[in-house]
C-alpha cells in the first residue's frame, strides 16, 4: 500500500541517521558509524518500498524484497539492485553486534569494528542513500501532483 506520509517520514529519519553516522565516524566511533549507517539504509530502502506500494516483512533485512522487486525500482537503482540488496543483508547481520558487540565471545563493539570497515560502510551507504533519496523525492513529487 502506498503511504506517502510514511515514505516521507522514513526518508527524513534516514537522513538523520546518516548525519549521525558521519558524526560517529568523525569522532572515531566505528561501531556507531556502522549501526547508524545500517539504520539509514534500512529506512531509506523502506521509504522507497512504501512509496512503491510494496509490502515487506517487518524485519530489519529487506534485501530479499529489494531484489524481488528490482524491476519496479527506478534507474539507476534497478541496475544496482543486487549490490543494494547485498549491502542491506550485510549490514542487517551486523546491526546487533554494532550496538552490543559479540557478547558470548566477550568482544565489545568498540573492538569488533575497524575504522576502515566503518569508512567503507559509510561511503557505500552514503552513495545508496543519495540514489534512494532522489528516487523517493521524485516519487513524492509525482504522487503529490496527481
Amino acid at each position: 500500500m502506498i503511504n506517502i506520509e510514511m515514505a516521507r517520514d522514513y526518508l527524513v529519519r534516514a537522513r538523520r541517521c546518516l548525519r549521525e553516522a558521519e558524526l560517529a565516524y568523525r569522532e572515531g566511533d566505528a561501531p556507531s558509524t556502522v549501526r547508524r549507517a545500517e539504520e539509514c539504509l534500512e529506512l531509506a530502502s523502506r521509504s522507497l518500498l512504501r512509496l512503491l506500494g510494496v509490502e515487506y516483512p517487518k524485519v530489519h533485512d529487506v534485501s530479499d524484497v529489494l531484489f524481488e522487486v528490482r524491476e519496479k525500482l527506478p534507474s539507476p537503482l534497478r541496475e544496482r539492485a543486487g549490490e543494494l540488496a547485498q549491502l542491506v543483508a550485510e549490514l542487517s547481520s551486523v546491526r546487533g553486534p554494532a550496538f552490543y558487540g559479540y557478547e558470548r565471545e566477550g568482544i565489545p563493539a568498540s573492538k569488533a569494528f575497524t575504522a576502515r570497515y566503518a569508512g567503507e560502510v559509510l561511503e557505500k551507504v552514503s552513495a545508496f542513500y543519495a540514489l534512494l533519496e532522489d528516487a523517493v523525492m521524485e516519487g513524492l513529487k509525482r504522487n503529490e501532483s496527481s
